[in-house]
């Protein structure tokens, strides 16, 4: 008997279940490693959309729990995966200088977009104009964060490699009953492969494809992320990570030489020197039409949740997500509307 069964060990599993460890309850993870959106992800973190220049709600507060929950599991695991890395935005012209100028003045953007022109410049890197930069930001090496997770929950029995039946499933009273498993609540955290799932597949959740690569540019050097069109996130060794594309159709983890192609050509308007591709990856974000998580329970089954659709903000949003469900399944406390599924109605 346990508190929880959670399904799905990726950003969103691991910060649900790692809230209810630390409030002493018993828990059983499964998962099949079927969904690699988060291992294959680039991990970044950053308060502002560059896109739209438009404040992520809540920034302050995310961030701030960002850094105790990771770093707190950091010490509990003996790892390093978060690493603080300032964000330069690449300006292209001075009108890019001028909304960059603009936007820093916004109430909501101020404290997290630095009034000051960055004019360092970089090995491998024309920049005129030089660039902007993002304040409290840098990424969490998720491929490591979820490996050393996976290997603790397993050390410690509370982690079962398999797929989940969801015909398998009963309800008994206030139990959930699972093959020769009973739990009070179970937890869906499976990112795109929600659309499997009967109890919440009715819910508007619209993967969105990224392609990422893997480079080797012996002349590049620096130790900020770069973002322009795409990010170029340095790694080590003359090593980076450089994306991501955006895809809304195809919902295959396959790379493609479409998505290689477009990442070259948006790279190679960055930087002036050679590289070499190393690893060619591709992932499937879990993202919702409206841009706003999926949290909250089933409409006629009490113990049965959903954390879900973090999109491609993920190492921000968990944490605070899964803290917002467990107080919310825990104690009751409100979800606020624009994340609860109540905002869609199940249509039968």
């Amino acid at each position: 008997m346990v508190d929880y069964i959670i399904i799905g060990c990726n950003l969103a599993g691991i910060a649900f279940a790692e809230n209810i460890l630390n409030a002493n309850k018993k828990i059983l993870v499964f998962d099949n490693n079927s969904q690699n959106s988060s291992k294959v992800a680039a991990g970044l973190y950053n308060p502002v959309v560059l896109k739209r220049f438009t404040a992520t709600p809540e920034a302050k507060e995310q961030l701030e729990l960002l850094n105790v929950f990771y770093r707190n599991i950091e010490s509990k695991l003996n790892s390093n995966f978060l690493f603080e890395m300032p964000v330069l935005r690449k300006f292209f012209s001075v009108e890019e200088q001028n909304n960059w100028f603009t936007a820093s003045d916004n109430p909501l953007l101020s404290p997290f977009l630095s009034a000051n022109l960055v004019t360092d410049k970089f090995d491998g890197v024309d920049s005129p104009f030089d660039y902007g930069q993002v304040l409290y930001t840098g990424y969490l090496d998720t491929a490591i964060f979820i490996d050393s997770f996976r290997e603790y929950l397993k050390s410690n029995s509370l982690l079962i490699e398999d797929s989940f039946e969801y015909d398998q499933l009963q309800f008994e009273d206030d139990l959930i009953l699972y093959k020769n498993f009973k739990a009070k609540h179970i937890v869906f955290a499976e990112g795109f492969g929600m659309h499997s799932n009967p109890y919440f597949n009715h819910l508007p959740l619209d993967g969105t494809k990224g392609d990422l690569l893997l480079i080797k540019a012996p002349k590049l050097c620096f130790n900020v992320i770069i973002n322009a069109s795409v990010f170029i996130l340095p790694i080590g060794n003359h090593y980076f990570k450089v994306g991501a594309t955006y895809n809304w159709q195809d919902k295959t983890t396959t790379p493609t030489e479409e998505g290689k192609q477009e990442l070259i050509e948006k790279l190679k308007d960055i930087i002036n020197c050679d590289f070499e591709i190393i690893e060619h990856f591709a992932g499937i974000r879990p993202t919702v039409r409206d841009r706003r998580p999926l949290l909250g329970t089933h409409s006629e089954h009490k113990n049965v949740h959903i954390l879900n659709g973090l999109g491609t903000r993920g190492v921000m949003l968990a944490p605070y997500l899964a803290k917002a469900l467990f107080e919310y399944i825990e104690y009751g406390k409100e979800l606020k509307p624009e994340m609860d599924i109540k905002r869609f109605k199940k249509k039968n």
